[in-house]
């Protein structure tokens, strides 16, 4: 018998003011649930719209476990569908990326679909005279997802047709996109860098927890940026500050530092930290890139982009967002206990290639297979996961800061060390995770 499908009270009482139950992490019904409901039901960040530039150009993916791609169709749209053909069920577009031309082809019995997804033609089809063809399934062609938003350039969906929409869902939290978008003089993005896969050993949402959880830095990273930061000192006076210094050493500031930097709270599971200040606030200037920004924007607007410097934007369920540096990272769930991380760097069009020659080495120093102060956090997911596996302790401990007045509340910034943000992802977690069984919906 099922212990959660079904069953949105048993669903909800994992989910507390102050602590949630172990299971989150480690029961693979639970991770079942997740994909069917909350990937379903929420906005899931799909890829850029730059990845796809030109007409047939495709880009594979996955929305929880669903198979997806993304193709620029003939009208110069961006469309979103599963990846399966109605036939036989074969994933059609085989490969990451590349340009399908004018159609998608089969390569099981070579069916073949416009980029919109209809059906464009079946061999010998005369062999479907008189079976009822025209009604059937596999007659309306690769499925489109259930709804699509491009924002900005920025391609999210939601699996489900019907549900909670895209503004409602992200409201204030998109000022984020906005800010790393208006921080091109030219107001684009374009995905550049290519990607860092880097699979973990953990579940997903301690990646997620992660990224707003500011009492670890100063403690995890001792030993990577801290030593970074050691040396430095050891240096010779005079010695010309490395990048790749003025990029680890915030990593390791004190407590006091993460308190004052602030973490601001907004509905459905959103959520940043870096308010008042930012471990990206004090790199050195990009020569020609002010007077860049002052030419396109003015100057007051200019300081109003530029004087933004968030740390993590997290939105929920499963990126996060550095609008300053230009990154973005997706954790994809492939297990309860394994996830794929995918860390993205982004050119401000129109800009200094010296930004982006910042982003890049950021991107390798952090968040790939080989960098530093990644492997620190990836030792502490994996002992938790092996962690909770331990008989005594069926609850993780949320409550840091914890006041019952916050419920309810949205756009709020508080103290940057309060768990709040973590309590507002779980929460979220609990509302889409039990909205199609409340609804008796089958997604």
């Amino acid at each position: 018998m099922s212990r959660y499908e079904g069953r949105p009270d048993a669903v909800n009482a994992l989910v507390k003011d102050t602590e949630v139950h172990k299971d989150l992490y480690i029961d693979p019904e639970l991770f079942g649930l997740e994909m069917d409901h909350l990937f379903a039901n929420t906005w899931v960040y799909v890829g850029h719209a730059s990845q796809v530039p030109n007409k047939g150009d495709y880009y594979t993916t996955t929305v929880g476990t669903q198979p997806v791609v993304m193709v620029r169709h003939s009208d110069n749209s961006v469309k979103l569908l599963y990846n399966r053909c109605p036939h036989k069920g074969t994933k059609v577009a085989g490969e990451v990326c590349g340009n399908t031309g004018k159609f998608f082809r089969c390569p099981y019995h070579a069916w073949t679909f416009k980029t919109d997804g209809s059906l464009l033609s079946v061999p010998l089809k005369k062999g479907y005279d008189n079976t009822g063809f025209e009604s059937c399934e596999a007659s309306r062609g690769m499925a489109p997802v259930g709804a699509v938003q491009v924002y900005r350039e920025f391609v999210f969906c939601r699996l489900n047709p019907q549900g909670v929409g895209f503004e409602d869902f992200f409201g204030e939290s998109l000022s984020t996109l906005d800010n790393m978008v208006d921080r091109s003089p030219e107001g684009r993005l374009e995905v550049a860098g290519g990607v860092m896969r880097y699979l973990h050993a953990c579940n997903w949402k301690m990646l997620v927890d992660n990224q707003t959880d500011t009492c670890h830095p100063m403690v995890a990273h001792e030993s990577s940026a801290g030593t970074a930061v050691r040396v430095w000192k050891e240096a010779p006076e005079g010695t010309p500050k490395p990048m790749a210094v003025e990029l680890f050493a915030p990593f390791v500031n004190s407590y006091e530092f993460f308190e004052n930097m602030g973490i601001r709270v907004w509905d459905n599971g959103h959520g940043h930290t870096g308010v008042a200040d930012s471990i990206h606030a004090a790199y050195s200037p990009v020569p020609g890139y002010w007077e860049q920004m002052v030419a396109a924007h003015g100057e007051d607007r200019a300081k109003q982009i530029l004087g933004e410097l968030r740390h993590n934007t997290v939105y929920f369920p499963n990126i996060m967002v550095k609008g300053p540096i230009q990154t973005l990272r997706r954790f994809v769930p492939i297990a309860v206990d394994k996830t794929l991380v995918e860390s993205w760097t982004f050119r401000l069009v129109g800009a200094p290639d010296l930004l982006l020659e910042r982003t890049l080495m950021y991107n390798r120093l952090v968040n790939a297979p080989t960098s530093v102060v990644g492997h620190d956090d990836l030792e502490m997911y994996e002992r938790a996961q092996e962690g909770l596996q331990a008989r005594g302790r069926d609850w993780i401990n949320v409550g840091r800061l914890y006041d019952p007045a916050e419920r309810g509340q949205v756009n709020v910034a508080t103290n940057g060390t309060n768990e709040w943000q973590m309590r507002n992802q779980f929460r979220a977690w609990a509302r889409y995770m039990t909205v199609s069984m409340r609804e008796g919906a089958a997604v």
